[in-house]
């Protein structure tokens, strides 16, 4: 899906609409040691029988999350693009 680089939407923070950048959410790295982390990695282990987590297939695509950045006030916020399921989100000029 193609989205625009600049778009002009409301900033909470100067209360105004601001001519905003736009860049796609990246995931941040993953706590190892985080509860549910060790919770699926013990279901992992065992002998034979079915076990949690190893999927086959994949999903298509999911519903993309942007990061706008205020050009004003510096200040992000997050967007999600509502009711599209997208492979990924190409930004034009």
């Amino acid at each position: 899906m193609k989205f625009p680089k600049e778009i002009n939407a409301f900033c909470p923070s100067c209360n105004a609409h601001q001519k905003h950048k736009v860049k796609a959410a990246s995931k941040g790295r993953p706590r190892t040691l985080a509860a549910g982390n060790r919770a699926h990695k013990r279901s992992l282990t065992g002998h034979g029988s079915k076990r949690a987590g190893e999927k086959t297939v994949r999903k298509q695509g999911k519903r993309q999350k942007l990061v706008m950045t205020c050009s004003k006030c510096k200040k992000k916020q997050e967007r999600v693009l509502r009711g599209r399921t997208t492979k990924k989100v190409e930004f034009k000029t």
